[in-house]
């Protein structure tokens, strides 16, 4: 194909994707602080709040494993992702339709049918990240994708309190309210699978070296660089999930918040990724993903911490500031860095392992958590705050044990942390702007 032809087609594409992230987006605002909400108006208890995020996070394990054989037989890469977004899109209406039809169990059904959606959801991801990566040039994805994530993190925020306001207004009759949410999901997210079929689909790579199969990549995990990166990820996650579904339970049932309480300090996480991904692109771009990585892991662990020592909502609302700004380096130089460290004609593959190995460790952690959560001594009068405090430790001694094992796989200068969050590392050197779509930044 014509060298400018392609580069044009590409340059489109990141626009399109782009405009995929900001509809993908507004459904992610209006419905994903809200499901464990409206499993509480269900009276859940706090055991299915924690299985209402670790059976879709087995599920999702379990089918990314499928991704690359259903990918191959699709013909495209693309011509997988499309039917998985309406799916969907299309789970949503069984969702709206729980507290007016399934009244008996309703809290399972909603169990089994977000279990349902987060699959279809997240089956194309290996897929949608492969092609991606094939569309991003690599000196250039902390930016890109820290543009696209700020983008879609304003958005977010945006009918998050959007959602909030539609749940006040709806008080009285607030399963009308949460129809109303999930309907508009169901169309945004038809939205995003338009804007993903204007995109053009780069050939795969073929390597004359035959690729290896799935089992063989799973059982290379502990002897590659990134599989020994994959452990790690999975393992924080994992920490994380111990803790992660129950801060909702917290705010409500604990602390009373309202919905519009809830928003404010839930939000405020968002926000902060929001604020922070270009200030972590540009630095993973210049320094190396596992430079970032290296950073935000040495805080991480203090995060759910911070909840123990004080109820009041000023406070929370800073802590999940600082908890943002290092969340939002983790994840996407965490990211980034498994494609960097991924083989081109194996990455659909690679990332599939990935993606169920995470899942598999969110699984595992938000059932762990949900089954020892109501049996924990309390400290300074909350149970939940016991379980905060052992997510804590649990991250700090796998950055302890195992980050080290990781090395960097692309040519970098070394730096200290200080001078990472500065930005300057004593050599002169021209600023760099905003990621932006000229035409230099989509030569290799």
């Amino acid at each position: 194909m014509n060298t400018q032809l392609e580069t044009h087609q590409v340059r489109k594409s990141l626009r399109y994707s782009v405009m995929d992230a900001a509809s993908y987006s507004v459904m992610l605002g209006l419905t994903q602080n809200y499901i464990s909400p409206l499993a509480l108006e269900l009276n859940a208890s706090t055991t299915q709040i924690g299985l209402l995020s670790s059976i879709p996070s087995l599920a999702m394990s379990v089918s990314q494993l499928s991704a690359p054989y259903l990918s191959t037989r699709a013909g495209s890469r693309k011509g997988f992702i499309l039917p998985m977004v309406l799916m969907h899109a299309l789970m949503f209406i069984p969702i709206l339709l729980v507290p007016f039809v399934f009244h008996i169990s309703p809290v399972w059904w909603l169990i089994a049918f977000v279990t349902a959606g987060v699959t279809f959801g997240a089956i194309a991801n290996p897929a949608w990240g492969s092609m991606m990566a094939d569309l991003v040039p690599m000196r250039l994805r902390g930016r890109y994708f820290g543009f696209r994530g700020q983008v879609a993190g304003f958005i977010t925020q945006v009918f998050s309190y959007a959602a909030a306001g539609i749940l006040l207004l709806f008080s009285s009759n607030i399963f009308i309210g949460y129809a109303i949410l999930f309907g508009s999901a169901t169309l945004f997210r038809i939205l995003s699978g338009v804007f993903i079929s204007k995109q053009y689909e780069p050939l795969p790579i073929v390597s004359r070296k035959k690729s290896r199969s799935l089992l063989q990549i799973i059982k290379s995990i502990s002897s590659t660089n990134l599989g020994k990166f994959m452990l790690f990820f999975a393992l924080i996650d994992f920490c994380t999930m111990l803790s992660g579904p129950f801060f909702t339970v917290f705010m409500f049932r604990d602390l009373n918040f309202n919905y519009l309480y809830y928003c404010i300090v839930s939000s405020s996480s968002q926000l902060a990724v929001l604020v922070f991904l270009p200030f972590w692109g540009r630095r993973a771009d210049k320094w190396g993903n596992l430079k970032v990585v290296r950073l935000t892991t040495g805080l991480i662990w203090l995060m759910p911490i911070f909840w123990v020592f004080s109820d009041n909502i000023i406070y929370l609302v800073c802590a999940n500031i600082i908890s943002g700004f290092v969340w939002s380096g983790f994840s996407l130089s965490g990211i980034n860095f498994t494609y960097d460290a991924s083989v081109p004609q194996e990455r659909t593959r690679q990332l599939a392992v990935f993606g169920a190995m995470d899942g598999l460790a969110c699984c595992l952690g938000a059932t762990i958590g949900g089954v020892i959560a109501p049996h924990l001594p309390p400290l300074l009068g909350y149970p939940l705050r016991t379980l905060f405090v052992i997510s804590g430790v649990l991250r700090a001694v796998v950055v302890v044990f195992l980050l080290r094992q990781i090395k960097e796989v692309r040519n970098v200068s070394e730096i200290s942390s200080w001078q990472l969050l500065t930005g300057h590392s004593g050599e002169e050197e021209k600023p760099k702007g905003k990621f932006t779509f000229r035409k230099k930044d989509d030569d290799d």
